[in-house]
């Protein structure tokens, strides 16, 4: 988008926050970069130039502004909408895998060697992925810096730096301040009383957003032991690379509320990827929903509750098992299923306000279980045992980095394995917004009520018109059943 001046113009002068993350616009007499929504007065259209993402701004020599602070602005939802090369190569940025892995790795994962990858995003973001790393590594420092009391140094190597040096000179380019004046900045605010060990952040999106379905999907499917609603709060654990993780994810007006307890901080890039990924908050509601609404019977849900988001998961190996355990039976059975294998197989953790016990068990820790231990028909236990086996030997890769297409081909052909299954593991643990699901029980009486047509091909037929949000569809659909999924818990 941000080839097309006029409308980033329109955008700026207007302080259009819908266009936040789309793309940044850079001043060229102050050398400052912005959100489309800055509050401050517009400057001279002859003076604004425009770019795709913060790291091409930064690279480019401008720095971010203090007020608007475009750096936490929500990421541009073209990443979760695509699944090409670059979408995915975004998303494993996100998730810090360049600053564990190098670009090497990153290359690796995506299959592409590394001068493709640094090629394909300089064409595309102005920014290399060294640059757009760089980019996440001083936002992530500037949480640090303003939420914790965390030494300097110590923050530096948290943030993902290889050194101290190389951490003051970025905080300094980037925010026209020292490490240590951010804090002292940071600190002459309002700040909520701090916690010991407990990092608090707001997490950005674009308006609207109903939390109804998206709070309530995740709750009432809620394993015990993994995940609970408490006191207004969506908790959970987080299995990250260099430990584990509490999250505390509340519903505000205008953000969500994010407390994260992490037993090493380094985790907090891919923490805060998690969350964001979980509650779908890089998407385009606006985008999405104008498009539904063109379908006469789509639009009154619509209009309804706008802005409904897709619940997705935390770990995708953990929701295709969690996928498998709900196979033709209630919420309440599948949250048994599921909490029976937590406790048996998964990794114990402390969790200082109590009711949180375990990590969900990775797929090594599955391989060797008894099929006979398991209270499933037989050939569930075999789709099951099938499903762990692949997963952990890393013949089937559940990541954002995933393909969507080969994964469905890989999924189908796994036993026991049919369209709804291969679709929901689409939908929610991939994050393909076009993923549908016409064999579903709620779609069908969904459809029924509506007027749509009965059959799954028919549906599928008529719900082309719907594409490429048919995911979003969905959790639409879903509205017409009073379900406790679509409600946000008391």
């Amino acid at each position: 988008m941000h080839t097309d001046t006029e409308r980033c113009v329109r955008a700026v002068q207007s302080k259009d926050a819908r266009f936040d993350g789309w793309f940044f616009t850079a001043v060229l007499t102050t050398r400052i970069y912005c959100r489309p929504s800055c509050p401050v007065v517009p400057p001279k259209v002859r003076n604004m130039t425009f770019y795709p993402s913060a790291a091409a701004c930064q690279q480019a020599g401008f720095r971010a502004c203090k007020r608007c602070r475009p750096d936490t602005s929500p990421g541009s939802p073209e990443w979760n909408a695509r699944a090409d090369s670059v979408a995915r190569a975004m998303r494993l940025i996100r998730d810090g895998v360049v600053d564990r892995e190098g670009v090497p790795g990153l290359a690796s994962r995506l299959g592409y060697s590394a001068r493709q990858i640094e090629r394909q995003l300089l064409a595309e973001l102005g920014a290399g992925p060294l640059a757009l790393a760089r980019a996440q590594r001083a936002q992530t420092a500037r949480l640090l810096i303003e939420t914790t009391t965390l030494p300097l140094a110590e923050v530096a190597f948290a943030a993902g730096f290889s050194s101290v040096r190389t951490f003051n000179e970025t905080v300094r380019e980037v925010f026209a301040l020292a490490p240590g004046e951010l804090r002292t900045r940071a600190a002459r605010g309002p700040l909520a009383p701090a916690t010991p060990g407990v990092i608090a952040l707001r997490l950005p999106y674009r308006a609207p957003l109903n939390p109804s379905n998206l709070f309530g999907h995740l709750a009432a499917t809620a394993v015990p032991g993994i995940e609970e609603w408490r006191d207004g709060a969506y908790r959970r654990t987080l299995t990250l690379p260099y430990g584990h993780g509490i999250v505390a994810l509340t519903p505000q007006p205008d953000h969500i509320a994010c407390r994260l307890s992490l037993t090493d901080p380094r985790d907090l890039t891919q923490a805060i990827s998690h969350c964001r990924w979980l509650l779908d908050l890089d998407a385009d509601p606006v985008a999405v929903d104008s498009q539904l609404r063109t379908d006469p019977l789509l639009a009154p849900l619509v209009d309804a509750g706008p802005g409904r988001r897709v619940p997705r998961t935390v770990d995708g190996a953990e929701f295709a098992v969690r996928a498998v355990l709900g196979q033709q039976v209630s919420t309440a059975a599948a949250r048994t299923h599921a909490a029976r294998l937590v406790t048996a197989h998964g990794v114990e953790v402390e969790d200082p306000e109590g009711g949180l016990t375990h990590l969900f068990p990775a797929p090594q820790a599955l391989a060797g279980l008894d099929p006979e231990s398991l209270a499933l028909p037989r050939t569930r236990r075999t789709t099951l045992t099938t499903l762990v086996a692949a997963l952990a030997d890393g013949t089937l890769r559940l990541g954002t980095d995933t393909d969507w297409e080969r994964a469905r081909a890989e999924l189908s052909a796994l036993p026991g394995f049919g369209p709804w299954t291969v679709e929901v593991i689409a939908m929610r643990a991939l994050g393909d917004p076009d993923a549908f699901l016409p064999t579903d029980l709620g779609i069908r009486r969904a459809a029924e009520r509506l007027g749509l047509p009965a059959t799954p091909a028919a549906l599928t037929a008529r719900a082309a018109d719907w594409r490429p949000w048919r995911a979003y569809a969905v959790q639409y659909l879903w509205t017409v059943d009073d379900h406790p999924i679509n409600h946000l818990p008391a």
